[in-house]
């Protein structure tokens, strides 16, 4: 493990960075202490995993996990609204994000090395009884994790959030197409394509110009930290690469781990709650999919937040605190 240089040169096939610690001293609203677990995955290195709690160690557990490209402190004010209602909160980063170790090779993130990663982190701890909240890409990670072990979890909550499986059957239900068509065709928007093309070519991928881009204006302190994971363009090969893991057809191997874990879901029947924003086109849809085949949605009163983007935690992180915290007193 490296507390690298980041203008040092660095063999980026033997490499596993650690942001300095430095980087997030003093961050805005973000108090917490950090925490470490070792975490395993097929093919790597044991690596080690950060994550911030609060709240009664006693209390029901809420695990929140993140995508691209923020991390735990993204959850700030949902972690401040749980404990504030005696639950206990716990944000972790992925790996490659925040102050998780981040392999330098692009190539050693997968979808399913993800899956593994955040698999061992609820082994780790032990986590039961858990209330499982993702967004963005947390969704793809975090509910194939609930679908290789359900035991651990009592409820969920999704957050603009997507599960890739490339299926023929969404077509006409998204707003951002990503779907099959026929036997050997896709339909593809061309904004999604456009953001993996972006992600994929601009020399400096910065992490709070995307978070801006999605959720409007963020203070100098808030953009900083948003960035502090990322102090050179060697920490950002997982931010870059997780967009790359885009499943854009049947065949890829995400579209696959989407299809196993839908059929998962297909079979909850312990409560599932959406809390979708309304002005974010990238997710649309995607709550009446989970509503429609979800057992444990059905029947419920599931909310709409209203007047935010993509980043629902950063842009309503208050309001989608009190969603949950009522979605696990009245369940």
């Amino acid at each position: 493990m490296t507390d690298a240089d980041p203008g040092a040169s660095q063999d980026l096939q033997a490499v596993v960075l650690r942001t300095p610690d430095e980087r997030f001293a003093g961050l805005e609203g973000f108090p917490y202490e950090p925490h470490y677990v070792t975490v395993r995955a097929e093919g790597v290195e044991p690596l080690r995993m950060h994550y911030v709690e609060s709240g009664p160690a006693e209390s029901p557990v809420v695990l929140l996990v993140h995508g691209q490209p923020t991390w735990s402190y993204m959850y700030r004010t949902v972690i401040d609204e749980l404990a504030g209602r005696g639950l206990r909160a716990i944000a972790a980063d992925n790996i490659g994000f925040g102050r998780s170790d981040k392999p330098a090779e692009p190539t050693d993130y997968t979808l399913e090395r993800h899956v593994q990663w955040v698999a061992s982190f609820v082994d780790a701890l032990d986590l039961r009884d858990a209330t499982l909240v993702v967004h963005d890409w947390g969704g793809p990670i975090g509910l194939s994790v609930l679908a290789g072990a359900p035991h651990r979890f009592a409820r969920v909550v999704v957050a603009n959030t997507v599960l890739h499986t490339a299926d023929p059957a969404l077509d006409g239900v998204l707003t951002w197409a990503n779907h099959g068509l026929g036997e050997s065709r896709v339909v593809l928007e061309e904004a999604l394509l456009d953001y993996v093309r972006y992600c994929q070519r601009v020399p400096d991928l910065v992490a709070s110009h995307l978070v801006y881009s999605a959720a409007g204006p963020l203070s100098p302190a808030v953009r900083a930290a948003y960035d502090a994971p990322f102090p050179g363009r060697a920490f950002t090969a997982g931010m870059r690469q997780m967009t790359g893991l885009i499943p854009l057809t049947r065949n890829d191997p995400g579209a696959a781990i989407g299809r196993r874990t839908m059929q998962a879901l297909e079979q909850w029947d312990r409560p599932l709650l959406t809390a979708y924003s309304d002005a974010d086109p990238a997710t649309r849809g995607w709550e009446t999919v989970f509503r429609r085949r979800v057992p444990g949605a059905e029947g419920r009163a599931h909310p709409t937040i209203r007047g935010a983007g993509h980043f629902v935690p950063e842009e309503r992180g208050e309001e989608l605190g009190r969603i949950v915290a009522e979605f696990v007193e009245t369940t």
